[in-house]
């Protein structure tokens, strides 16, 4: 079957199997998993050692516009195909080179830098310019792959750590995400394909949009940029600590991994049920509901040391984490356009990686100075209390909800994309 033969739902499931293996299972979700066993080994507290997964994850941020400018000028494969070479080494680096917080820190810096290229971002702005209609779903059915990273990828590492120690356990999830993020990328995201006869499947096209400074001009992406900012802040600060928090309850480690697994499951079936809600729902009010339920499971912890809660809340959790990368791609199409999607992503996702990191080191810095998470967590539910005011101040789309009249390719170059089309206030 020729490439411009198959169906553009194939993006989707490359998309899918590269973000289970994305820089948020790898390098992020799983860093929980490791907090006790480098702490031991380095002699230090658990706010040092997550110093390192904030300047890892900080390095992303700011890496990503970068990633996302030349994903818009060279296309994505070009762009993606060397970045996640260079992250799976840059992972089984610090299995060799990690021997003091210093270096640690060092190595999660410089693989934060690389993981840019395995963020969502290449993975949404191939489906962005596939889908229109249905783009909601398709970013939900992708950015699953996520949530499936975070219940599988955690439990590999922590069996790789109970056979191998942690050295290894970091060498054996670079080798994971090679075998099966570079396969992904270069057969089934990048591979050109054509949506004719497919109405509901057509993008706008590519230049319909604001751009970097038509954007940043306007409310609407400072309201999301504060939003993405605030849940994941709260969302990743609990995961990243959920396991400590858990044991610290009497909870052995091999059950308080499964409630990061239980958030894995439940970010999957966040992005599912927030991509199907978006493509029929006004997308502000889709993200007020699922920005309200991490606040929910942070109560559970801050009202109750009952260890039977702590799954719950991580399902809770997890279930707004998994929504706001859909929501990142979907509410950025619709608000701002396609025309600088990438470097536009880029920022706001560098906002979200930002108060990723930011979350995990307010936790141990909390546990560190009060021998106790309830006043970072107090913290984290103000943030969503923010998020969800900011939601409801967003007004009707800019842009989006009309299927395009020609058939168009997942990644044009820039010589070939659209005409820049006009703004519409019609919701998809």
């Amino acid at each position: 079957m020729r490439q411009s033969d198959r169906s553009p739902w194939w993006v989707v499931v490359g998309a899918l199997l590269g973000l289970t293996v994305g820089n948020g299972p790898v390098m992020q979700f799983t860093f929980g998993v490791f907090v006790k066993p480098l702490t031991e080994a380095f002699e230090t507290d658990r706010g040092t050692v997550s110093g390192a997964l904030l300047i890892g994850l900080v390095a992303t941020g700011i890496a990503t516009p970068v990633i996302g400018r030349l994903v818009d000028r060279h296309g994505t494969r070009r762009v993606a195909l060397p970045a996640i070479v260079l992250f799976a080494l840059c992972m089984m680096a610090i299995g060799w080179v990690a021997q003091s917080p210093l270096s640690l820190m060092l190595a999660y810096g410089v693989c934060g830098v690389v993981a840019a290229g395995q963020t969502p971002l290449p993975y949404s702005k191939a489906i962005a310019m596939t889908f229109d209609r249905h783009r909601g779903l398709a970013l939900g059915v992708a950015t699953a792959g996520v949530g499936l990273g975070t219940m599988l990828m955690p439990m590999l590492a922590q069996k790789l750590i109970s056979v191998w120690g942690w050295r290894g356990a970091y060498i054996g999830l670079g080798v994971v995400t090679l075998l099966v993020a570079w396969p992904a990328m270069r057969w089934m995201v990048s591979a050109p394909h054509a949506v004719q006869g497919r109405a509901s499947h057509k993008a706008m096209p590519a230049q319909a949009g604001l751009s970097r400074g038509e954007a940043m001009r306007t409310g609407a992406f400072w309201l999301l940029a504060v939003s993405f900012f605030a849940v994941a802040l709260a969302a990743s600060g609990v995961v990243a600590h959920i396991v400590p928090i858990m044991t610290d309850r009497g909870v052995s480690p091999a059950q308080a991994t499964s409630a990061i697994s239980a958030a894995g499951l439940a970010l999957i079936v966040g992005r599912l049920a927030a991509g199907w809600l978006l493509d029929r729902l006004h997308g502000p009010l889709v993200a007020l509901v699922f920005f309200s339920l991490p606040l929910i499971g942070i109560g559970m912890l801050l009202f109750s040391t009952s260890p039977a809660l702590g799954v719950p809340a991580a399902v809770l959790v997890g279930l707004g984490l998994g929504a706001e990368v859909d929501l990142i791609a979907f509410l950025q199409s619709r608000y701002l356009g396609l025309k600088a999607f990438g470097e536009l992503y880029g920022y706001l996702f560098a906002i979200f990686m930002l108060g990723s990191g930011l979350g995990p080191f307010l936790m141990g810095q909390s546990f560190r100075l009060q021998q106790s998470y309830d006043p970072a967590l107090w913290l984290l539910s103000g943030g969503l209390v923010l998020a969800c005011l900011a939601m409801m101040r967003m007004g009707p789309y800019a842009f989006g909800g009309i299927p395009a009249t020609e058939p168009m390719a997942e990644d044009p170059a820039p010589s070939e994309r659209a005409s820049e089309a006009a703004p519409t206030t019609r919701a998809a």
